[in-house]
């Protein structure tokens, strides 16, 4: 009884895939995105979302959001591995890390007659998506929110007509006054 207790006691556990997002704050120079995702493709890790933006021009400084997902030891393994490249300040996990404030931006062009139109513009008033373009045939909406209720707009969408998508991938940021790299503004 003993040795069947040990054999299941060394068993790998059930691993569970978890969604992360990290914010990762670089040098704004030629390269570096080369080279995170570089750490990404090198390692067969998945990248479901990466935007990437200058924040501070005076201090050359660019960040990077990456969405990817795996087994919390692959997702440890690539925050470790982020922390370690070069020109990297700064990986914070911000899925993990505590609350935080998630976006995107997406355009969803639906092409479609009679009354699936005004099915749409009614799917379209319950999300807040904004009507960018128009025809006879079509509208192209604007909706930004979470991914998730992105991917719900797109689904209903898609029920309505065929359709074409451009979306920004997400944007993040923690919650409260703590700031990435720990550089404060003035206070009042």
């Amino acid at each position: 009884a003993n040795t069947r207790r040990n054999l299941q006691a060394m068993a790998p556990k059930e691993t569970t895939i978890e969604y992360r997002i990290m914010a990762v704050l670089v040098d704004n120079e030629p390269g570096v995105l080369a080279r995170v995702i570089g750490l990404f493709s090198g390692r067969g890790y998945n990248i479901e979302s990466l935007t990437v933006t200058v924040v501070d021009r005076d201090k050359g400084l660019s960040r990077i959001n990456v969405v990817t997902s795996g087994t919390p030891m692959v997702l440890a393994q690539i925050k470790a591995q982020l922390d370690r490249l070069v020109p990297v300040h700064e990986v914070r996990d911000l899925t993990k890390e505590g609350p935080y404030i998630e976006r995107e931006l997406a355009l969803v062009k639906v092409r479609s007659t009679g009354e699936k139109r005004v099915e749409c513009l009614r799917i379209a008033d319950i999300f807040k998506a904004e009507v960018v373009d128009a025809g006879l045939d079509h509208f192209v909406f604007q909706v930004h929110h979470r991914s998730d209720k992105i991917d719900r707009f797109i689904d209903l969408m898609t029920s309505l007509g065929s359709i074409e998508i451009a979306r920004t991938g997400v944007v993040a940021m923690a919650r409260g006054p703590e700031i990435l790299h720990g550089r404060q503004g003035p206070q009042s």
